[in-house]
């Protein structure tokens, strides 16, 4: 039997936990957590537990995914939407590997799990389609997709709420704020809110890559660009049973501050939460972001595996007016001078400098 014995020099690091009976007691000091987590010396990471239904509602979800995957060509070319670059419906093999090659060992499926259609303006949906586009569901070939994916994204969301009623406690005291600035009120007069389920194919063949890039074979490095991102713990199957990940090294990897890499774990019923660069550069830099990607399991036990996990982007409105500081570390070359763009307007410039023309 081969053998993968050649792996990255990093360390396993549990995220910092914070129970949800702490989370919404709005008198609860959280701030050495939240420092510990999301702060310039954290991993831009910490987790969840004890919340109610979650568990139930990870478990529906993404025993859906395969299945989502296995629908016939012509069902799921009648569930993508190239005008929105693919941020709607689903999308196989449209995004991009580091190494430029199209990335056809997943699939997504994209949509806002509050609001079906955020706008009627075409105006607004030609010039930001990626959010202002309208869902897409498969209520005929898979009816049950919509309801489950609209509960658990709910959840995640208000629970992410919570999280950031203490974050704005954390990177704003001893400063004046207005309340309408603070991550929990932009957040809750977002209609940009996008859920993300991913499936990752099972391997045809074992692989035993000992380049580099292996460590982000199956996500990219890439640092979030919205303001919270919620995410489920991945879900593993061979032959459609539920297994645990059957290689060690595989998982999420996040890079720290000073360059390490670390693999972080947390539990599976617990929600982890990963800081975003617009709220790093909201914040002045009191909660980070950090660059993340994920490590597909190598070796014979990987062979036939697949992988399930579902990511909620928590991000400002599209006319969300955005109070740049003076000192911007992040993108400054697309911040103007007097310092303000919307968010719709900063995605826009982003994507246009990641993939240099429109998809």
């Amino acid at each position: 039997m081969s053998s993968c014995s050649s792996q990255p020099q990093t360390h396993v690091v549990q995220t910092v936990s914070i129970s949800y009976t702490q989370l919404k007691d709005k008198g609860a000091d959280l701030s050495a957590k939240i420092e510990e987590g999301f702060g310039p010396n954290g991993l831009g990471i910490l987790s969840i537990a004890d919340v109610p239904g979650y568990s139930s509602l990870r478990q529906s979800l993404l025993h859906l995914s395969p299945r989502l995957a296995g629908l016939s060509d012509d069902q799921k070319r009648d569930l993508e939407d190239p005008d929105s670059r693919y941020n709607f419906g689903w999308s196989h093999g449209k995004e991009k590997l580091e190494s430029g090659k199209p990335d056809t060992l997943k699939g997504s499926f994209y949509a806002n799990p509050v609001l079906d259609k955020p706008t009627s303006d075409p105006a607004l949906i030609q010039r930001y389609p990626s959010y202002c586009g309208a869902n897409i569901w498969p209520r005929s070939a898979l009816p049950e997709l919509e309801p489950a994916f609209k509960a658990l994204g709910k959840l995640i969301l208000e629970v992410g709420m919570l999280l950031a009623y203490h974050c704005d406690l954390y990177a704003f005291q001893g400063m004046k704020m207005l309340e309408d600035d603070g991550l929990e009120q932009i957040l809750r007069r977002s209609r940009c809110h996008k859920g993300r389920l991913l499936y990752y194919f099972p391997a045809k063949h074992s692989s035993c890559s000992q380049d580099g890039e292996s460590m982000s074979s199956w996500c990219g490095w890439h640092t979030d660009h919205g303001s919270l991102t919620g995410l489920t713990r991945a879900m593993f199957k061979k032959d459609a049973v539920e297994i645990s990940c059957p290689d060690n090294a595989a998982g999420l990897y996040v890079k720290s501050r000073s360059g390490e890499l670390v693999k972080v774990v947390y539990g599976e019923d617990e929600i982890a939460y990963q800081i975003g660069e617009t709220t790093e550069i909201l914040s002045r830099g009191r909660l980070c972001a950090t660059p993340h990607c994920v490590r597909a399991p190598l070796g014979e036990a990987a062979f036939g595996v697949d992988r399930s996990t579902f990511a909620l982007f928590m991000q400002p409105d599209w006319d969300e007016k955005l109070k740049f500081p003076e000192v911007v570390h992040i993108h400054q070359e697309l911040i103007p001078s007097r310092g303000s763009l919307t968010f719709g307007e900063y995605t826009e410039k982003l994507l246009d400098k990641y993939y240099h023309l429109k998809m």
